[in-house]
């Protein structure tokens, strides 16, 4: 018989524990615990008895419905759910892991492309998927005035042409989903969290984007912002937007996490650039795509670099991370990505 341990922090919610034993592949005792609430307090036998008897390598939504079946319609269960715990219990199993459970690394901000930038993304993605990088948390740098677009987005309908010349921005595609970002070098603050998917097992996509982003709300509430998630993917605060996130998950077992930030935006350049039309906005409240954006510097009073900093102290102490340099290696398999992928128009027109 083997014993198992395995605990998952609900955000927002609670903390909940799943203790195990297993042998000849199925479960054969069950302890789930935590500082969560349950109603009646009887129900805490039924939701043990769920699990026993279920296979060791049951996918989550197997122990979710397990769960949710023996709790029945008089159960409340308050700061956790049937997923939290197939969460808990199939990191005690070892399908699922936590932050803890691996050695994060910190590439610090280094003046790039912008091709080379989201080249990066892939290479650094694959890397962890292949067992040959630890997961890791990149910031952004780059010189030239750009705008990111996401995978699925069409460049006729989303960057206008005019603007693009009148200012001379650089369009790249990158290999997420979400909207465009105009990025000025020094007006936003964008890094990327490359990470094994099994960190968010059991997770939802959009329960999977706090998840990901606690730390930056707590490196943000430090230097006086205190922001939240707007679901699906944007981060605000109670005076508006101030950023979004995107992910894309690769078939090698790892994902691409990535969070742009506006620290000092040109709304008015930006609207020059963006085709933001009313459609876009419909569901934000608001009449004037420029108001969905307040900068980090006006809220901060802070350097970019000084907030950077904050961030990467934050994610280190947090996670126990150490800064490492870019390899020559990942940094030149990125440039050779960037002129055979990212830099082509085929890539770049890939939805007209």
């Amino acid at each position: 018989m083997a014993e198992h341990h395995g605990e998952y922090k609900v955000p927002g919610g609670k903390l909940v524990v799943a203790d195990l034993a297993t042998e000849r592949g199925a479960i054969t005792w069950a302890s789930i615990n935590g500082d969560f609430f349950l109603e009646p307090d009887e129900a805490l036998a039924d939701l043990n008895a769920a699990l026993v008897g279920l296979s060791t390598d049951s996918p989550n939504a197997t122990i979710s419905a397990a769960i949710a079946e023996s709790a029945g319609p008089g159960t409340v269960m308050f700061g956790f759910d049937p997923e939290s715990i197939a969460v808990a219990v199939r990191r005690a199993l070892g399908h699922a892991t936590s932050w803890a459970d691996h050695e994060w690394e910190i590439i610090p901000p280094r003046p790039l492309h912008i091709t080379e930038q989201v080249a990066l993304d892939e290479i650094l993605t694959r890397e962890v998927g292949a067992g040959v990088r630890n997961p890791t948390l990149r910031l952004w740098d780059w010189d030239e005035p750009s705008v990111v677009i996401g995978t699925f987005q069409s460049y006729r309908n989303e960057v206008d042409p005019d603007g693009v010349a009148r200012h001379g921005i650089t369009v790249v595609r990158r290999v997420s989903g979400g909207g465009a970002m105009f990025m000025e070098a020094g007006n936003c603050i964008t890094y990327s969290l490359y990470l094994p998917t099994s960190l968010v097992d059991g997770l939802s996509f959009a329960d999977s984007y706090p998840f990901l982003d606690a730390w930056v709300m707590e490196a943000l509430g430090s230097v006086g912002v205190k922001a939240f998630y707007k679901p699906l993917n944007d981060i605000a605060t109670e005076a508006g937007k101030i950023g979004g996130a995107a992910q894309k998950r690769f078939g090698n077992g790892a994902m691409l996490h990535h969070v742009t930030m506006s620290y000092d935006i040109d709304a008015t350049k930006m609207t020059e650039v963006l085709r933001i039309g009313r459609e876009k906005i419909s569901d934000k409240g608001i009449s004037s795509a420029q108001k969905r954006v307040d900068p980090l510097k006006r809220q901060t009073g802070l350097s970019r670099s000084a907030i950077i900093e904050e961030m990467m102290a934050t994610f280190a102490r947090r996670y126990g991370a150490r800064r490492v340099e870019l390899s020559d290696a990942s940094l030149g398999a990125a440039r050779e990505l960037a002129a055979t992928k990212f830099a082509t128009p085929a890539w770049l027109h890939r939805v007209p």
